[in-house]
C-alpha cells in the first residue's frame, strides 16, 4: 500500500487502518494519506476482515484506481524521454499473473526501464501481479501492445539490439554484448517465445545450467539475463 501512496500520481482513493495496530508502518500509511488529503477510517480487524473475506490484509486495506497497463504511444514517448541506453524486458506469453509480479520486481530491482508484453494470451495487471511485484507495478512503466511483432520492428528501428533466449540456441547469454541498448525476451515456460517473436530477435541466446534442469521459471530467467545486463553496464 506504501508504493501505491508514493507514486508519482497515487491511485488511492480511500483507506483503513486496524486499530489495534500503532507501528511505525501503519503510521507511515496513515501519515501518507493524511499528505495527499484521503479519507482514512480507523476500525476493528473484524470489520477489515468482512471488507476483504479470505484475504490477508496485515490490518490495511486501501481502495484504488485500477492501474492500467501502457501502449505503444506511451511506449515511444518513454523512449523519446530516455537519458541513458535503454534495458527493456519483453515477455512473450507470460500467463501466470505471479510469475508476471515476480517479473515487474526483479526487472525494476535490476535497473530495467520498462516491461513490455502482448495484449493477447498474456497477463495484465492484476490485483494478483501487482501484489507479487511488491509496488514494482507502481513504479516501473508496463506495456501491453496489441502486435508484438511491429513493436519488434519499431524498437530496431530505434537502434535498440533485441535478444531473444532459446534453450536451443548455441550461444551463450555471457556471449553476448548487452551494454548498449537492448531488449530481451523471455517467453512462457516450457513453450519459449514464439516464432514469429524469435524471427524477429537479432540473436537468440542460451542460459547455462549445470543439473538435469531443462528450464527456468521466467521471473529467474529473468532475473539472470537482466543482472547480466547489469553487471555488464558497470564495467
Amino acid at each position: 500500500m506504501q508504493a501505491a501512496l508514493d507514486a508519482p500520481s497515487s491511485r488511492v482513493i480511500e483507506v483503513w487502518l486496524a486499530d489495534a495496530r500503532h507501528d511505525q508502518r501503519v503510521k507511515a500509511i496513515a501519515e501518507s494519506a493524511d499528505r495527499l488529503g484521503l479519507k482514512t477510517h480507523a476500525v476493528e480487524r473484524e470489520q477489515l476482515d468482512e471488507l476483504l473475506p479470505d484475504k490477508i490484509h496485515q490490518g490495511c486495506i486501501a481502495r484504488c484506481k485500477p492501474l492500467e497497463a501502457l501502449g505503444e504511444i506511451e511506449l515511444g514517448m518513454l523512449l523519446d524521454d530516455l537519458e541513458q541506453q535503454p534495458l527493456l524486458l519483453i515477455l512473450d506469453g507470460v500467463q501466470d499473473p505471479h510469475n508476471l509480479g515476480a517479473c515487474l520486481r526483479t526487472a525494476e530491482a535490476a535497473g530495467a526501464h520498462a516491461v513490455i508484453a502482448p495484449k493477447d494470451r498474456a497477463s495484465g495487471l492484476t490485483a494478483t501481479a501487482i501484489k507479487i511485484s511488491s509496488g514494482s507495478a507502481e513504479r516501473l512503466p508496463f506495456f501491453q501492445v496489441t502486435n508484438l511483432a511491429r513493436v519488434l520492428r519499431e524498437l530496431q528501428q530505434r537502434g535498440i539490439w533485441i535478444i531473444g533466449t532459446s534453450g536451443e540456441s548455441e550461444q551463450s547469454l555471457y556471449q553476448s554484448g548487452l551494454t548498449g541498448p537492448v531488449a530481451i525476451v523471455l517467453g512462457a515456460e516450457g513453450k519459449g517465445i514464439r516464432r514469429l517473436t524469435r524471427e524477429h530477435c537479432d540473436e537468440v541466446v542460451f542460459i547455462p545450467m549445470q543439473g538435469q534442469t531443462e528450464s527456468l521459471n521466467v521471473s529467474v530467467a529473468a532475473g539472470v539475463c537482466l543482472y547480466e545486463a547489469y553487471r555488464q553496464r558497470l564495467l
